[in-house]
């Protein structure tokens, strides 16, 4: 994985990447500019700007859990290139 870049003390996604948050803990998550494509992601996004609006102060928050993330994730990496 691409290293971090540190900006204002925050890690500021690598190039290809952007960072979203998931679960209750507001875990952060990096991930790549190419997931963008896939249906399911599209789904995920437009579900979290139902939710919490295009103007959240905190990111992209995307409303599941840390391990359903977690899955989708594996699963685009897998099948979605």
């Amino acid at each position: 994985m691409p290293k971090k870049v540190e900006v204002e003390g925050r890690s500021r996604a690598p190039k290809g990447h952007f960072v979203v948050y998931a679960g209750n803990e507001m875990k952060r998550f990096v991930v790549p500019t190419s997931y963008l494509k896939s249906p399911i992601f599209q789904q995920l996004l437009d579900k979290a700007a139902e939710e919490f609006g295009f103007d959240n102060q905190n990111g992209i928050v995307l409303p599941c859990d840390e391990s359903t993330f977690n899955r989708l994730t594996a699963f685009l990496a897998k099948h979605h290139s």
